[in-house]
């Protein structure tokens, strides 16, 4: 008897091992045939992949922008190759790969096409009028493909009442899973570091993860408790969201943050913080950093935004701030510099929650059970 084929589709290679990894092995130990479809593979992402027992297929995709003529290409591009396998399942996440597949489905036969909503990043942003077009033309297609889905995986409420309200899916059809999940024994539980105070963020350099708000708190600590550290990992941003570097570079040299760049292991950074702050007001599914920090009990700051206010209660395992508001994250802060216990204290509760919440042995359960695998 053969086994089922299921097909998961991404915009980067990287996601499917660090997001996806334990579903997919998940998938496998359930004894489906498992192709994974992304464009341009790093080899290493290939490898582990292929180690696991997975057919890496490679596609061809316009990640970014809206040029019909290669969006199209791409859709011809990546139905010949899901004909191709013959899948019985397709489990698709960020808005092209969805899009694509949503609409694929519709003319082969499956037993399911799922979705995850990750986040809505850029498209559902607000800004100028360019976000607008985007916008409009974002919720045109998935108004288009969605509805045939068997179910539709939202990573936080607020994303998930946002579609149901703009009947882009039925209600009956969504899902709501706590983010990505995390491995609570990779990210080992840590006793934050009260000796010598330091605020960790992790993220693209873009404006919209709070970059700038994190780098002006910083500066009006560091004139009060010079011996405070913060540090940023995470690459240079791109596109008219991105920092500007000279400004990065600057608030380096004047010795306001440390910026190592982006880390391939960031465990030790995180286990040599006192508090893990992310004051982002990008549209986030759930943050996979803070979910991280969590697990390595870290208490948090973050802001009273979607996809992130879930990781907090406020005032129990860290704070929840206003957006764009760098003085009230940097009264935050001060809070923990003057109660060195309640790092402590919130640390073990960032813990609790990860292990209540996130655990991504629980998450995939519950995408497993949706899938009716």
């Amino acid at each position: 008897m053969s086994k089922d084929k299921i097909i998961i589709i991404s915009n980067v290679s990287g996601s499917l091992v660090s997001f996806r990894g334990e579903l997919i092995k998940k998938w496998l130990d359930l004894g489906l045939e498992v192709y994974t479809l992304a464009p341009e593979y790093k080899p290493n992402h290939k490898e582990r992949l292929a180690n696991w027992g997975v057919r890496v297929v490679e596609y061809n995709l316009n990640r970014s922008g809206l040029n019909p003529f290669k969006d199209l290409k791409s859709l011809i591009n990546l139905a010949n190759k899901i004909k191709k396998i013959e899948p019985d399942y397709i489990f698709a996440y960020t808005i092209k790969p969805v899009v694509f597949s949503s609409l694929i489905s519709k003319k082969i036969d499956l037993k399911g096409m799922y979705s995850l909503i990750p986040g809505l990043g850029y498209a559902f942003n607000g800004g100028g009028f360019k976000n607008i077009i985007i916008n409009k033309v974002a919720i045109l297609l998935y108004n288009i493909s969605l509805k045939n889905n068997d179910k539709v995986f939202f990573q936080n409420p607020d994303d998930l009442n946002l579609f149901v309200d703009l009947n882009l899916i039925d209600h009956e059809k969504t899902v709501l899973v706590n983010g990505s999940g995390v491995d609570i024994e990779e990210y080992y539980n840590t006793k934050p570091e009260t000796e010598k105070i330091s605020f960790l963020l992790m993220a693209r350099l873009l404006k919209s993860k709070g970059i700038i708000e994190y780098i002006k708190a910083a500066e009006i600590i560091k004139n009060k408790y010079p011996e405070v550290e913060f540090k940023i990992l995470g690459s240079p941003g791109s596109g008219p969201d991105a920092v500007d570097m000279n400004y990065v570079d600057q608030a380096v040299e004047d010795g306001i943050i440390d910026y190592p760049g982006r880390v391939n292991d960031v465990k030790s950074y995180i286990a040599q913080s006192s508090v893990y702050v992310l004051p982002s007001y990008y549209r986030e599914g759930t943050p996979r950093s803070i979910l991280e920090a969590l697990s390595m009990g870290k208490p948090i700051i973050t802001t009273d935004n979607p996809g992130c206010r879930e990781t907090v209660v406020d005032g129990k395992n860290g704070f929840m701030i206003p957006i764009k508001d760098h003085k009230v994250l940097a009264n935050k802060m001060e809070y923990f510099i003057k109660n060195k216990e309640a790092i402590i204290e919130m640390g073990k509760e960032s813990r609790i929650l990860a292990e209540e919440k996130y655990d991504v042995h629980k998450v995939n359960q519950k995408i497993i059970e949706n899938m009716d695998l």
